[in-house]
Parts: C-alpha cells; sequence; structure tokens
C-alpha cells in the first residue's frame, strides 16, 4: 500500500507539482535538492509504502520520512524528494498515486525533471508535452522538443497516464552520464523549469555551490544505501527468530 499523506490539510489548488526522484546521472535529487534549500520550502508531507526500505533519515537533528513532499506558497509549486532509488515493483503504483494526488488536490500540471543517457556534455534542456509538442513554442534557448526518443521510469508513466486522469504532465530532460554527477546538468533543468513557468529560481549559487551540491546529494543516497543494506543483513543473520 503506497500513500501521499500530508501533515495538515492545505489548499494547494493550482499548484505545480515537480517530480524529481533519482535516475540517470541524479539530475531530478540535484535540482530539487537546490530548490527547496534555495526556497527554504516547507516541508508538508511525505510519501509512505510498506515497500519502502524501514529507514529514516536525520537532517538538522529532526528525523524526517526518506520520500518527502515540501512546498513553496509563493511560486506555487510543490516538490517531491526521495533519498533512495524507487524499486522497480512500485514505479506503476507511486506513478498512479501522483496522478491521483494531483487531481484530488486540484494541482495545475505535474513536471517531471530527469536525465537521459549520453556521453556528451549537456548543452541544454529537452522537454515533451502531453499533448505532443504543441506546447514547445517560444520556449527559447533554455528548452528543445523531443521528437523521436523514449523516457522511462515514474517521469514516462505519468506522461502517458496524465492524460487519462485530465492532468497535463511535462518532462524536462537533460543529457546525463550515467556514471557521472554533473551539477551543471541541475542547472540546465533548473532553467528550463525557470522558462516553463515563468518563475525564477536564482542559479548564482548552483555554481558556486556545484560541489557542495553534489557532495550532498551523493552522500545523502549513499547513506540511505548503506543504512538499507545493514539492516538487511542484520535481520537476515538474526533469523526468523529475531521476531518470534
Amino acid at each position: 500500500m503506497l500513500e501521499i499523506k500530508l501533515f495538515k490539510e492545505r489548499n494547494l489548488k493550482g499548484f505545480t507539482l515537480i517530480e524529481g526522484f533519482p535516475g540517470v546521472g541524479l539530475v531530478g535529487p540535484m535540482a530539487c535538492s537546490y530548490m527547496v534549500e534555495k526556497l527554504n520550502m516547507e516541508y508538508i508531507g511525505y510519501i509512505q509504502s510498506d515497500q519502502f526500505p524501514p529507514i529514516a533519515v536525520i537532517h538538522d537533528g529532526a528525523p524526517m520520512f526518506t520520500a518527502r513532499i515540501y512546498a513553496d506558497k509563493k511560486n506555487k509549486i510543490i516538490v517531491t524528494l526521495s533519498e533512495f532509488t524507487i524499486p522497480v515493483p512500485m514505479v506503476h503504483e507511486l506513478s498512479m498515486e501522483l496522478l491521483s494526488f494531483a487531481r484530488k488536490n486540484g494541482l495545475s500540471r505535474i513536471i517531471s525533471l530527469g536525465g537521459m543517457p549520453s556521453l556528451k556534455p549537456a548543452e541544454n534542456a529537452y522537454v515533451v508535452f502531453t499533448n505532443g509538442n504543441g506546447n514547445s513554442k517560444n520556449l527559447g534557448p533554455e528548452l528543445k522538443p523531443i521528437n523521436e526518443g523514449v523516457v522511462a521510469g515514474v517521469s514516462a508513466l505519468l506522461l502517458t497516464y496524465g492524460p487519462q486522469l485530465g492532468i497535463p504532465v511535462a518532462d524536462i530532460l537533460v543529457e546525463s552520464n550515467p556514471n557521472v554527477m554533473d551539477p551543471k546538468n541541475a542547472e540546465f533543468a533548473i532553467s528550463g523549469l525557470n522558462k516553463l513557468l515563468g518563475i525564477n529560481i536564482d542559479l548564482k549559487e548552483l555554481e558556486r555551490e556545484a560541489e557542495e551540491v553534489e557532495a550532498k546529494v551523493k552522500a545523502m543516497l549513499k547513506k540511505a544505501q548503506d543504512t538499507h543494506e545493514h539492516y538487511q543483513k542484520a535481520t537476515e543473520a538474526a533469523g526468523p527468530s529475531m521476531y518470534a
């Protein structure tokens, strides 16, 4: 059972949901982590499932869920932030829950931020919409339409199922080396988001703090992975009698 829970009832009508779960080049987590910090976004809820790793994270002395929801009232955006890679068997359920959450709360749209495998350095971001590239006119150099290609994971299902539930979805992708984290790719993603939403998330500090942002996201995901693996080994070694 997977659910999106808010700490209290909120009016989110007209907000845009930014999905940035871990994927190729960790573009989504880098971009979303930067936005949460620089926009001083409010921690408003979490995503829970009995299939998620049984761990909690501690930030600034406070325990938190590993998959969280943040909101920024000024720009009317919601951001998802996960400290682990979504298990493949859960991708469909999570995607449908995000769409249901968007419809239930009157969100205006969903935008996914991610990477697409490439060995060449990125020069800009690409975008695809649920209704094709009809919305890609006048987007400028920040975003280029995708005419041919493949999208995978949560963003792929949001794109395909969004129209069935009446939820507009866009996917912003940045060419990324799967084996390298490049904060510059997060900059391209946020630049595209700024253009698409007509907002102005300042990127000057991302350029200046590139190494810090990269290290933070790497450490965040590695700690969660190491803790989960240690937990699994400990419970396997203890055997079923541990819970008898």
